[in-house]
């Protein structure tokens, strides 16, 4: 049987948590992920860059993102 780590998992969920808790639903209200409150903001880029690729999150032209 095998194992994967569950990391890309939590940090997709935190990512989300932390954007919906910030009301950052559109390119007006959007939220660098820091200021989102989202933990190590410039870790784990492959995933954050996924999340954009797949759609469950925007990214604006200024390094913001939203759902």
């Amino acid at each position: 049987m095998a194992f994967f780590a569950p990391i890309p998992l939590i940090r997709k969920n935190h990512i989300i948590a932390r954007l919906q808790e910030t009301g950052a639903f559109s390119a007006e209200t959007s939220k660098t992920l820091a200021e989102a409150g989202v933990i190590n903001p410039n870790g784990f880029k492959r995933i954050t860059e996924r999340l954009v690729r797949t759609g469950a999150i925007k990214r604006t032209g200024e390094g913001r993102y939203y759902l």
